[in-house]
Order: structure tokens, then sequence, then C-alpha cells
């Protein structure tokens, strides 16, 4: 059922914005109440890469007031494949300036408050408060929990989407919505899945077009939600399958179980970017790329295994590593595969499942294994800056 509209009209339309906006003024559902309604509107987009790049686009084409901006981070030549609010002359520039470049190209009648700061506990409540809707595209569990939990003590609605290789998932999570009905992200998942065990798109991939189909569908929700038109993706999880290009939704029902949030927390520990083991695991026991290089020169005996997947080790690798992937050390399946009279190193993109995999490694007696700080990314900026990054 169709909600309230969340904000007021504005007072009037310009003359030049009834012919911006034209093809949504004859829309009976939308009209100039409506239209008024988006140009009143404070909308605040969190991350502007894959999925913030359509929404802010599409956002500030439909006529929305105000547009703010959550990134910290900088456009880098990878973003051009999926983040297209940026172009090529805008790499090595920050993200949220670019983002409100593209953005005065679009509209010019938008305002755009840029937030260029890490989003955490200490400054989310601050930042959302004045905003009528937040939408969620960022590709982290701790920063999806917070801004959950900072939007259901603020009582602001906001929608959520996510992507991963072919698929994409679209709600929409109001703890206070007016009809009684509300949820929030912990009533989808209550917990964080344990660390490593869901990939992100930068280790697991994403293909670039599906950021438009997932964010059209959340600025679809937001355009809803703000001029109180149609049925939103309140207490329904939007599943989509680019491959079998089929859409289907789940309802999603109050967790009798969930607890009250009350506060903000540290949501870096809550959601274990790196477990326990693998912290201590990699404590005393991490080398660094140029180490790795000195070891190689010196004919130093031993195993250098590489635990990214197959399709990693076909775009870049390091010199004299062998492909064991992760998930067969996990499992054990491979510690025959490994010597016992030579020390193992471990190297993956980053550093987080080869630190994952080490700590498997020492439980298995595998004392000496080290890994590689950084992994293959850090190796090629400090040792090889020929080789390619993704």
């Amino acid at each position: 059922m169709a909600l309230p509209p969340l904000v007021e009209p504005a007072a009037e339309l310009t003359k030049e914005e009834v012919a911006r906006y034209s093809r949504h003024l004859i829309i009976p559902d939308v009209g100039v109440d409506g239209q008024k309604r988006l140009k009143n509107a404070k909308v605040l987009v969190v991350g502007a890469g894959g999925l913030g790049s359509p929404a802010l686009l599409y956002l500030a084409a439909a006529g929305v007031g105000t547009l703010g901006v959550v990134d910290f981070d900088v456009v880098d030549e990878s973003n051009l494949q999926r983040q297209v609010i940026h172009g090529q002359s805008d790499v090595g520039k920050p993200k949220a300036e670019s983002a409100r470049d593209s953005v005065a190209e679009i509209n010019p009648f938008v305002k755009v408050v840029l937030h260029q700061t890490h989003l955490n506990s200490e400054n989310a409540l601050d930042i959302f408060r004045d905003y009528d809707l937040i939408l969620d595209g960022t590709d982290n569990f701790a920063t999806r929990y917070l801004v959950n939990d900072a939007a259901v003590l603020l009582g602001k609605p906001y929608v959520w989407g996510s992507i991963f290789r072919f698929e994409g998932q679209v709600s929409v999570f109001w703890e206070d919505a007016p009809n009684g009905q509300g949820l929030n992200y912990r009533d989808l998942y209550p917990e964080p899945p344990p660390p490593g065990m869901v990939p992100s798109c930068a280790e697991g991939g994403v293909l670039g077009v599906l950021c438009a189909s997932i964010g059209s569908v959340m600025v679809t929700e937001a355009i809803k939600l703000l001029t109180g038109i149609g049925d939103p993706l309140l207490g329904r999880l939007m599943v989509y399958d680019a491959l079998e290009m089929s859409y289907r939704t789940i309802k999603i029902r109050k967790d009798p179980e969930s607890p009250k949030i009350t506060e903000l927390i540290d949501y870096e520990a809550f959601c274990g970017v790196v477990s326990d083991d693998a912290q201590q695991a990699a404590a005393g026991n991490t080398i660094t790329p140029l180490e790795l290089k000195q070891k190689q020169e010196s004919g130093q005996d031993f195993l250098l295994v590489d635990v990214r997947e197959p399709h990693e080790y076909e775009i870049v690798k390091i010199p004299g590593s062998v492909l064991i992937p992760k998930d067969r050390i996990l499992s054990g399946e491979a510690f025959a595969e490994l010597p016992q009279d030579k020390q193992v190193v471990l190297h993956c993109k980053s550093g987080a499942r080869s630190a994952e995999a080490l700590a498997v490694l020492h439980q298995a007696g595998f004392k000496d294994a080290v890994h590689v700080g950084g992994g293959v990314l850090a190796w090629a900026r400090e040792v090889d800056p020929s080789l390619p990054t993704y």
C-alpha cells in the first residue's frame, strides 16, 4: 500500500522547471504536486560508487532539490567500468567532487552537499539528521549496519541496495513506518556473516550494468516514498538475477528476537572485518613485498602460495607463486600439497584472505608460515609497478 508522502510540496515550480520536468508533470500520479515534493526533498546517498552513481544521476534528473553525498574515496580507473558518474578525466579526483560536477551537468537546479568523510558512529547521526531519506549503496557490512542503526535512531526511512556478480537486491527499511509495518535491516540479516565468508565486489567482481539495474530500482523506490505513490518495497526484498533476467520478491517479517537499537556501536568490531584468529596469526607473521623480494633474490627455499581464485590469478600474479585457492586451505584439502620441510608464504589480493588462510595453517601445524601484507596489490605498487592491478 502507498505511504503518506515524506515531504511537503515546494511553493512553486519555475517556468524552466515546468519545461524540464514536463514528462513527470503529465503523469497523473506525479503531476505538479509530486514534482513540487521532489523539489522540496533532501536525499542522502551513502557512497558515490557503483550504486551511488546511477542513483545520484537519476535523483538529480528527477528534480530532487537537495542531494547529499557521503564518500571519502578518490576515483580509480577500475571504477570506470561501472561507476558511470565519473569519467576518465576524474581519475585521482575525490568521488564526492566528481559526483557533484556530474550532477551539475545533469541538473543545475539541484543543490549538492558534500560529506567527504568516513562515515562512522561519531558522525552518522549528525550527517543523517537533516535529510528526509537515505539511499545506501555501500558494499561492506559494517557500513550497512551503521546506516541501518542510525536511520532507526532518527526514525528515517532508507532504501538499501546490494550487488554481486550478476545478482542484486533492493528493499526499503523504515522502523517507524506510519502503516505500523516497519522493519529494519536486522530483520533481514540479524547478524553479519563470518569474516571472509562473503566476498566483496572487489574480490568477487560485478557486472557493470548491474549497477544501473539495481540503482534505478532504488531511485524508483525513493521517488515513490517522497511523493507518496505506489507500493514501496517495505517488508519485501526484491531479488534480481541478470543471467536469468528474472525478478522475484520475498516477504520480510519482523524478527521478534531482534534487540532494540538504542545506540551506535563499533561496527568494524561487530562485523569482524578480519576474524580474531586471522589477526592473531598475522601479528608477527606478516612480511612486506620488499621482504618477499629479498627472500626470492637471496635464494631462500620456500613455497609462495597465492590463495586467490583462478580468474584472479589470470589477471596478475607474483612470479614464482603457485595457486591454491583459500577455500581448499580452509577445508584442509590442500594440506597434502604443502611442504613440511620448508616455509610456506601466503598472499592474496590485499592481505585479508591470506590472513584467514594463515590462521588455519598455524592451527594445522605449519607454525613458520607467514603472509604478505597488502598482497599482490602492494607487490605491484612497491616492487613491480608494471604489473596490472584490479
